[in-house]
C-alpha cells in the first residue's frame, strides 16, 4: 500500500514557445531517479495531476492520491476469467429479462401481463414517445452494448492481448457507463407494484427478478477497476 502512494515530487514543466502547459509535472533530480521512474507504470490523480508510481495492491486494498486523498485505483480481486463469466451470466439474465413478463396486473377476473417490449409499445402509442425512446435506450441498447463490448475485450484479454478497437471501446465504456439505468427501472417498477396494489391484483413475473438479479450483477462490475486493462494488455490491434 505504501508503494501505491508514492508520489513524484511536483516541479513545474515549463512548455517550449511560450505555450501554455496547465498541470504538467516532472521530476528533475536526480536523473537516476527520472531514468527508473521511465519503466515503472505510473498513476495520474484525476482531480489535482499528481504522478504516482504504481504498486502491487493486495485484495481489498485501495490506492489513495497523497496530496488529495482521492482513490487512484482499486484492487479488482478477480482475474479476466471470471469476469468474462459474470459478463456471459449477465448476458443470460438480460435476455430473460427482456423477454419474460415483468408484472401482471388483475381487475375483475381479468389478467394482463406485460413485456418490457409491450411498455415501451404502450408508452409509444399513447404519445409518449420521448419516454419510449429513453426507456428503450436505457434498458435495452445501452445495457446490451455494454456487455457486448466488456465481453469483447475480456475475450481478449484472457491471453494478455488487446481486442481490436481497444481504445474506442474503452472509450466509449466509459461514456456508457451513467446510461445503463437497470437499477433505477427496478427501483421504479417496485414503487409502481406497491401503489399499483390499491387498484388492482398486481402479481409480479419473473421478468422482475431477472432485472432485479442484473441490478445486482451491474454494481458489482460498477466496482471492477477496467482500467487496469490498459496495462494488463499489450498489442493493440488496428
Amino acid at each position: 500500500m505504501e508503494g501505491a502512494r508514492q508520489h513524484i515530487k511536483p516541479t513545474p514543466h515549463r512548455p517550449r514557445g511560450g505555450g501554455i502547459c496547465e498541470n504538467q509535472w516532472m521530476d528533475l533530480s536526480p536523473p537516476d531517479a527520472l531514468d527508473e521512474t521511465a519503466t515503472q507504470p505510473l498513476l495520474i490523480c484525476e482531480h489535482c495531476d499528481t504522478v504516482h508510481r504504481r504498486g502491487p495492491l493486495a485484495k481489498g486494498e485501495v490506492a489513495e492520491c497523497a496530496r488529495c486523498g482521492a482513490v487512484l485505483e482499486r484492487c479488482r480481486g478477480m482475474g479476466a476469467n471470471a469476469l468474462l463469466a459474470l459478463i456471459l451470466t449477465a448476458l443470460v439474465v438480460f435476455v430473460q429479462a427482456t423477454l419474460w413478463p415483468i408484472v401482471t396486473l388483475g381487475l375483475n377476473g381479468q389478467y394482463v401481463d406485460a413485456t418490457l417490449w409491450d411498455v415501451i409499445h404502450t408508452m409509444w402509442l399513447d404519445h409518449s414517445q420521448v419516454v419510449a425512446v429513453l426507456a428503450a435506450l436505457t434498458l435495452f441498447v445501452f445495457p446490451l452494448c455494454k456487455i457486448f463490448m466488456l465481453g469483447w475485450l475480456l475475450l481478449y484479454a484472457r491471453s494478455g492481448r488487446r481486442a481490436p478497437g481497444f481504445r474506442r471501446l474503452m472509450v466509449a465504456l466509459h461514456h456508457l457507463g451513467p446510461w445503463t439505468m437497470s437499477e433505477v427501472f427496478v427501483l421504479g417498477a417496485l414503487v409502481s407494484i406497491v401503489k399499483a396494489h390499491l387498484y388492482f391484483d398486481v402479481l409480479p413475473d419473473p421478468g422482475i427478478y431477472a432485472y432485479a438479479g442484473l441490478m445486482l450483477l451491474i454494481t458489482l462490475f460498477a466496482g471492477v477497476d477496467l482500467t487496469r486493462l490498459w496495462d494488463e494488455t499489450r498489442g493493440e490491434s488496428p
